[in-house]
């Protein structure tokens, strides 16, 4: 389990295809890494397959590449990175678990004072997870949705976010990594049954009315 909020940002040194998937090794600062551990990178959880002194490396197997852009890095790509939270750490962003639930492109990146506002084109069937105010995971960031959209919503980025992740570098045309709130997709799993008994209610009730 994630927060969303992102410890370093780090640059992918090298991109290879081995037996264990697209293997990236990637510098990074952390000091006590153990093999097996989990990182967030960019938001999809990895495990760590070895590491050294400033480094370590993970590789994405046929699944997690369906599902993310990790199939598009190379040697150079920024990516954000989070360990996984340990019992006792605060809860700054929102819980997080570092499975990517969909590829969204940017639409529109435009400054307005001190923010940068970005809109995001979402699949349909993922729309219905977010609420204004409400948790979404961008790349592995913690954010905050700013404005619901007709196809997609809108985020509003401050300076710190900016200076501290790879979302400045965010231009129309790119595609993210979005993870929806966890609790909002438990509670749609949970009324999916109801959802369809009302609609098929309201479809009887709609022919009997017809007819």
């Amino acid at each position: 389990m994630f927060t969303g909020l992102i410890e370093e940002v780090g640059e992918i040194e090298s991109v290879r295809q081995t037996d264990a998937g697209r293997e990236l090794r990637i510098p990074a600062s952390f000091t006590d890494l153990t093999n097996g551990e989990s990182i967030a990178v960019n938001g999809a959880c990895l495990t760590v397959r070895e590491f050294g002194a400033g480094w370590f490396s993970s590789a994405a197997v046929t699944t997690t590449l369906d599902r993310t852009v990790i199939a598009d890095w190379k040697k150079g790509t920024r990516v954000n990175l989070e360990r996984a939270m340990r019992p006792g750490d605060r809860l700054g962003g929102h819980i997080v678990q570092g499975h990517v639930d969909c590829v969204a492109r940017v639409s529109t990146v435009e400054r307005s004072g001190d923010a940068l506002l970005v809109d995001l084109s979402l699949p349909p069937s993922i729309e219905p997870l977010f609420v204004l105010h409400g948790s979404i995971a961008v790349d592995g960031v913690s954010l905050t949705v700013n404005e619901l959209r007709p196809g997609g919503l809108q985020l509003s980025l401050i300076e710190y976010t900016l200076r501290h992740t790879t979302l400045g570098d965010l231009r129309p045309g790119a595609r993210v990594h979005v993870e929806a709130d966890v609790i909002a997709k438990h509670v749609r799993r949970l009324l999916e049954p109801y959802m369809r008994e009302a609609s098929t209610l309201n479809s009887l009730t709609d022919f009997s009315l017809e007819h």
